[in-house]
């Protein structure tokens, strides 16, 4: 996978703890972001936040429905579930977002939360309504 450079990284992302975007794959609508875990984040000696790992998992399926509307769309987010499996600690973690259904107005979005390794640390759905960029 290759870092893309192309993304806007805005105030949002920077508080998240975006290191940098990996991949963003306008045609199968998927996208996976590197996080850095800090110590701000955390609470009980070193576990991230639940907060944390859900907007994670969260802008990862965004940046994906983004992805196949050339960014003229963004989802609104009607509901979100997350499943924590382990917990998050400091470090890098990846954050992948895909398409797992798309209608004209909504769309249905599954992600994951990784650490180094390749273990699933969480894992969300996501039903959002797209709208127009310009009048989001």
């Amino acid at each position: 996978m290759s870092e893309r450079t192309d993304v806007v990284v805005n105030e949002l992302s920077r508080t998240l703890g975006l290191e940098r975007v990996i991949e963003i794959d306008e045609t199968a609508g998927r996208a996976v972001l590197e996080y850095r875990v800090g110590m701000h984040m955390c609470h009980s000696g070193g576990i991230a936040q639940g907060g944390f790992v859900t907007g994670w998992i969260d802008q990862a399926m965004a940046f994906a429905a983004m992805a196949v509307t050339g960014r003229v769309m963004t989802p609104m987010s009607l509901e979100i579930k997350i499943s924590f499996f382990k917990p998050a600690t400091p470090g890098l973690v990846t954050a992948e977002g895909w398409i797992e259904r798309r209608g004209r107005s909504t769309v249905f979005l599954e992600g994951r939360l990784l650490d180094p390794s390749g273990e699933v640390l969480a894992k969300g759905t996501s039903t959002a309504r797209l709208i127009k960029l310009a009048t989001a």
